[in-house]
This record gives C-alpha cells, structure tokens and sequence, in this order.
C-alpha cells in the first residue's frame, strides 16, 4: 500500500510539472554520486533496469529505480526491487527482496527497508532476516547501524544456530563481535539444554552464552542450574557460574560461590563455602573446595571440608584435612560377588551399582568425629554406607560419656545411624572416668563393645585382659579397688557408669583397701587419659 501510494504521488508530480523532469530512461548499469564530500557517505548505483530522475522543487530531487537494483555505500552493498533516493532528506526507501550485505559482516533481509545515508542507519521490516555465516536472527522490524554494526529489535526476535533457538522480546545484535544481547523475556533451546532468564549474551560464532541475570538452565538429564553470572561453551561444554549458583542433579545439591563444569570430561570445580547436600546417602558436606567426577560418581573435598550424617536427634559430624567419596563398586570391582573388608575380612554383602547405598568415603588426615553421644580422633577413616561401619586407622580415640577407648585398628558399626558396637584390634584399652584423677581401666588385645539407645552397655575384653575398678557402695562412696587379670572378662554400664566386672576364666587379682592404694598409684601400663583432644562441641571442630 506504502509503495502504491508513494508511486501514485510520483506520477501525479510528473504529469503536473513535466518541465522539471531531467531523464527517462531505460539502462543496464548508472553509476552516480547523490552527495558531495566524504566519499564513504555517497550512495553509487551499480544496477538498475530502469532509472528516473524527478526534481521536485529546487532543493529536492528523487531518483527512481527498479528492476535488479544494486547500490553502494563505501563497503556495503544494497540489493532490491525497487527504491527512491531523495538527495534532501539524505535518505532513500527500497521495496522487494531487500538484501544488505555490510562488509561481509552480516547479511541482512527484509521486504521494506528506509536508509539513512548520512548517519547510515538502516531501519527494515517485513520478515527481516540477519546473518552472520553462523546464526540467524528473524524479527519483524530491525533498526541497523552500518557504522557500528549493530542491530536492535524491539518487538521479539529469533536465533538459530545449528540446533539452538534463542528467543526474546529485545535484542541488540553486535555483527563485529557475533555477539547478542537478549533482553525480557530470554528463552534458549538446544537438544542438550533449556535456560530461561531476563538478560543474555550469546556469541553466535564461539556458541557461548554469558549470564548477566537471574537465570533458570535444566539440561537433558534433569540437572538444574541457578545462576546470575557466568558462561557456558556449547560447543565444548565447558561452564562457569557465579553469584552463588545452586546445582540440583536428581537427589544432589550444590551451592557454591563459584562453580566450574566440563561436561566433555564430566569434572567439575566449586569453590568459596561450598555446601553439597546429598538426600539418598542423608549427608551434607561443607568445604572451600569440592571437585567432582560426575561421569565416575568421585568427590574430593578439601579446604576445612566437614561431612554431616544427618541423624533424627544426633547427627554425626566429620572432618579431616581432605574427604573423598566414591562408589564401593569402583573400589572392590562390579565382579565381586562378595565383598571383604580390606581390613579384617570381613564378609559385607552383595552391591548394586545403582543403590545409594554402593557409597563410602574416606578422611584423612587430622580426622575428627562428633555427635552428641560419641566423639572420635584418629588420623585416618573408611567409611561404607552399605555396612554403615566407621573404620578408624592410626592412634583412633573414640569417647562415648565418661569412657574413652584406645587401640591400634577401632571399627565402630552403626544401626540406624546409631552406634551399635564397636571393635578395638591389638593394644585395646578402655578408660571410665569416675572422678577426676579417679579411673576404671580395662586392657586387653582384643575388645568388643555394645551400645543401647546410644549408650555404652556392655564390653567384653579378650586376651591378657587386665582391669583396675573401683568398688562403690550404694551411696557410691569407694570402698576398695579391684586389680585383676584373666583371659576373658565382661563389663556392664548403668546409668551411674561400670556397675560390674565378671571374670569368665581363671583370674588373679587383688582388692585393695582405698587407705592402702591411691588413684594416681592405681594405673595399667601405658593409660592415657586424653581428654583434651576430645571435640566437646561440633563448633571445636577445627580447632
């Protein structure tokens, strides 16, 4: 309608002031020059069918072209069907398979087009088209500077690129850089990843799309992502993401001040109060460094790293110098029928490799352990969620209320994230304070305690088992001391503490007045008593 209208007042000029008309003619090729001075600035007609020349007044002259029309502005091309130059507004108006190729930089389509020739700003609508070699942009209208080379659409645009389709309202596309910033609205699809958000960067050449705002990712896994800034290379897969971004992989989550993934190799980096939530195993692990092997189920935590076994009432806390977790498949091999202990033999229980109990981790170094009911040291620990046994290596102290037990090799098993009985191995000693300075002491090579309701309830010493245990009244004043040996012998708690000692094979002993023995005297060789590297509260943790 535009082109009828503009068309019907030519003619209607033409027939009233034919005097004025210059040429009317038909030509394969016109080159001219509308403008003088800069060069860059002036609009040359390579092609043209047809070409007319109409003066208007004495400051405006139109040109009319049609058929195959071809002009050039310094390095940029212009094709279409039809156009007019007006050399007093500085602009000229195409109609018809418009086509802009600005410097090979971009190639830019559309039905209707108005050009600025001296600010060189093109302004298109009708199904506009913009490429670059790599992506495509559709928008209805499209406002292009041919100086910067950047192009802006207001009323909702579209990219392609290969598989991907990035949508929103607004756009700014930058051809120099390959670069697009999507604004309200922004929604990416690929076959591999969903992202929602407010504002985006896209480079259509390097495929890398940059996070400036709140925005929403889930990947064809389910994996969901929310981050406020950051990248992530679709084409190498590599990613980052800042602004404490939250991670949730089906039951895992991560939040982080940092975190970088490489989906190519499947490792992955968090960095600055990390916290990773795993629902499956109940555990949380906090650390200032976690990497991950997502493709082989691995984690190492370092920097401070603290795991918490979430429990109903008393949870169990954990840290070392560095904490790793994988799947017991990985350790033992998917083959195993049956799986053994590494270090006593003993038999475990078959292994799915998709249970999320196929888990276990392992502490090292300045290993600590806190609950409210038991406490622990030791300079190592393996740890498997299929037999939920803590394995404790290297000088292990474990506290449960006023006992301490000691050994070479402590194994402490849990039932229902509750300790059940524990194992000591080789030089096993049990310490019950009943006083300061005041000490019931059992040793032996062999140990097996048993817990009720969390509580130390029985022990039973084996092989040169020694004691030394105070005998109290009812109104538990200390009315002797018992010093003895034997091979076997079995200890009872109560809620007051040792409540007594029965011997199960030929014991030798003394009991002694208490005016003839005192407490500092009444020690079995090599006690000690280590109260002060007990962790009292889970916030002594990292002292």
């Amino acid at each position: 309608m535009r082109y009828l209208k503009l068309f019907s007042f030519i003619l209607f000029t033409w027939l009233c002031a034919s005097p004025v008309l210059l040429s009317a003619q038909v030509l394969p090729t016109v080159q001219s020059s509308t403008t003088p001075g800069d060069s860059t600035k002036n609009i040359d007609i390579l092609n043209s069918r047809h070409l007319t020349i109409l003066k208007v007044n004495d400051s405006t002259t139109l040109q009319i072209l049609a058929g195959a029309v071809r002009l050039k502005q310094g390095t940029s091309l212009f094709n279409c069907d039809s156009c007019v130059i007006n050399n007093n507004t500085k602009t000229f108006e195409a109609w018809g398979n418009v086509h802009i190729n600005d410097a090979d930089t971009a190639n830019i389509y559309s039905s209707h087009l108005r050009y600025l020739t001296d600010k060189k700003l093109a302004y298109l609508d009708g199904g506009v088209k913009l490429t670059d070699g790599k992506g495509t942009l559709t928008t209805p209208d499209l406002e292009y500077d041919m100086t910067t080379d950047i192009g802006i659409y207001k009323h909702g645009g579209k990219v392609v690129n290969k598989k991907t389709v990035l949508t929103s309202q607004e756009g700014y596309y930058y051809a120099g850089l390959r670069d697009i910033y999507f604004k309200t609205k922004v929604e990416l699809k690929d076959p591999a990843y969903y992202i929602k958000t407010d504002s985006l960067l896209y480079n259509t050449q390097s495929q890398t799309v940059r996070f400036i705002a709140q925005t929403f990712i889930r990947d064809s896994s389910g994996r969901t992502i929310e981050t406020s800034e950051g990248f992530y290379n679709m084409a190498t897969g590599k990613a980052e993401f800042g602004g404490r971004p939250i991670i949730k992989d089906k039951g895992l989550t991560i939040i982080a001040d940092q975190i970088h993934t490489d989906d190519s190799t499947g490792i992955s980096q968090a960095r600055g109060n990390v916290i990773i939530k795993d629902s499956a195993q109940g555990t949380t692990i906090i650390a200032g460094e976690v990497y991950r092997d997502n493709k082989n189920d691995r984690m190492l935590a370092t920097r401070k790293p603290l795991m918490i076994i979430k429990q109903d009432k008393d949870s169990i806390y954990i840290t070392a110098d560095t904490l790793f977790s994988a799947r017991l498949t990985d350790l033992y091999g998917k083959k195993d029928s049956i799986l053994k202990d590494t270090v006593k033999g003993t038999k475990v229980v078959n292994v799915n490799t998709k249970d999320s109990t196929n888990r276990y981790f392992e502490a090292y170094r300045h290993v600590r352990i806190f609950s409210d009911s038991l406490q622990s040291v030791c300079d190592s620990l393996f740890y498997s969620f299929k037999d939920s046994t803590f394995r404790l290596y290297q000088n292990p102290i474990l506290w449960a209320k006023g006992s301490q037990v000691t050994g070479d090799t402590i194994l402490l098993f849990t039932k229902n994230k509750k300790a059940d009985r524990v194992k000591v191995f080789e030089n096993s000693f049990l310490v019950n304070q009943l006083d300061p300075g005041v000490y019931n002491q059992v040793k032996s090579t062999r140990m097996d305690a048993y817990f009720k309701d969390g509580e130390m309830d029985s022990v039973r010493a084996a092989g040169f088992a020694e004691c030394i245990y105070y005998i109290q009244d009812d109104d538990s004043a200390y009315t002797g001391v018992n010093e003895s040996k034997c091979d076997i012998m079995d200890i009872y708690f109560g809620k007051k503490g040792l409540e007594k000692v029965v011997f199960r094979s030929a014991v030798t002993g003394t009991i002694w007045p208490m005016k003839m023995k005192s407490p500092s005297e009444m020690r079995l060789q090599n006690f000690q008593w280590l109260d002060e590297r007990r962790p009292k509260t889970k916030l002594e943790l990292f002292d």
